[in-house]
């Protein structure tokens, strides 16, 4: 295996454990619904529906962080050492999610469940929106200069170097910001998708959840749309790689409405990813009583985040470009490991299958049964 076959694979890798990461987002998105519902059954479903699901989302966050940390470490030491306020953010929001689901039930909760409560909100709204941040700096580029001969200044080691905001500019730029919505509502959209499918006796609630998925998927078309519009006009980098290390870069026009084209096989993901996550939306919507929306609508955001990952990487294109200095602009070559880490990486990797399998089964265990309005009011092990 050659170092551009592993750097190849790698990425791949990444845009999976990615696609899996933002589907699995609905638990934010329900947890985003609990401060708008006033009656405490419903309120108490959703949080339960949520919980049965959100140590999956929270260990696919981890080893979605961990396999780039490992395969591309250059990307991860600029990116959470330089916009570190995003990211501790993001994390922050992430660990009130975790105390949330532990204490929000718990005999003697000194803080009571509305503080719980609107943790879990912070986590549902701060997390997808900065997570659609995070992911649209792939595309429009951040403030930050690479110098690698930096490791020989013993004073400071610091290959990286970022703007004085570290990660505030990128959390209010407009273009990344509509990503953020893009996925925030998004996540709104599959979590009253997944409700109707794994809630039952409760013919009410399903037509409210219908109408949230309704109205929560129009918002995320129209942002999504505007997303797709921005970035296939887009200006972006082409890079070629010198014996260095260092990146020769040239402004390309259209730079992926040309990566789509010249990656058809991206293009078609892209496509009908957009196909699965209408006909599940819509069947359900337009249906009297459709609760299988949740696995169109999930496959085909997996397939759409996959594709956007691989214009962002493939086709001699920077993953991070700069906009300070394009030069610096990380790319799938420039960024990784070494060949020999990442072969003993990609040995570790035969076991994902194994974890993916664990976890659909976990899953299978855990909507056996579905959830009911009296299961909620009488059992005694709930969140």
């Amino acid at each position: 295996m050659t170092l551009e076959y592993l750097q190849n694979y790698w990425w791949i890798l990444i845009s999976v454990l990615g696609g899996i990461l933002v589907f699995m987002l609905f638990v934010q998105g329900g947890q985003s619904m609990i401060l708008g519902t006033s009656d405490p059954v419903r309120k108490s479903m959703i949080v339960n529906s949520m919980g049965r699901k959100w140590e999956l989302t929270f260990t696919t966050l981890v080893v979605f962080g961990g396999a780039f940390f490992a395969s591309f470490p250059l990307f991860y030491s600029t990116s959470f050492g330089g916009a570190y306020w995003l990211w501790i953010l993001i994390l922050f929001s992430f660990i009130v999610q975790a105390v949330s689901y532990e204490y929000r039930s718990k005999k003697g909760n000194v803080y009571g469940t509305r503080t719980y409560d609107a943790f879990l909100f912070i986590n549902g709204l701060v997390g997808c929106i900065l997570l659609g941040v995070a992911v649209s700096m792939f595309f429009f580029g951040a403030q930050f200069t690479v110098s690698r001969g930096n490791l020989l200044d013993t004073g400071s080691p610091v290959i990286s170097q970022w703007a004085s905001t570290h990660g505030f500019e990128a959390i209010f730029n407009w273009k990344n910001l509509i990503l953020g919505v893009a996925v925030f509502f998004l996540a709104r959209m599959q979590a009253a998708l997944y409700m109707m499918n794994s809630i039952t006796d409760d013919t009410a609630f399903f037509t409210l959840l219908k109408q949230k998925a309704l109205v929560n998927g129009g918002i995320f078309v129209v942002f999504f749309l505007w997303f797709l519009a921005m970035l296939l006009t887009a200006t972006g980098y082409t890079t070629s790689l010198n014996e260095n290390y260092s990146v020769t870069v040239s402004e390309t026009p259209y730079k992926y409405f040309h990566n789509y084209t010249h990656l058809w096989w991206a293009g078609v993901t892209l496509l009908l990813g957009v196909v699965l996550v209408l006909y599940g939306l819509l069947k359900t919507v337009m249906s009297t009583h459709y609760t299988k929306g949740i696995w169109f609508t999930g496959i085909g955001t997996f397939l759409a985040v996959i594709s956007l990952f691989w214009v962002a990487g493939f086709n001699h294109t920077p993953f991070y470009p700069s906009l300070i200095d394009p030069a610096s602009s990380l790319t799938i070559r420039n960024a990784s490991s070494s060949e020999f880490t990442l072969t003993a990486m990609s040995y570790v990797s035969i076991i994902v299958p194994f974890v993916l399998a664990y976890i659909v089964y976990v899953w299978h265990s855990m909507d056996r049964r579905k959830m009911t309005p009296g299961e909620i009011e009488t059992t005694s092990h709930k969140y």
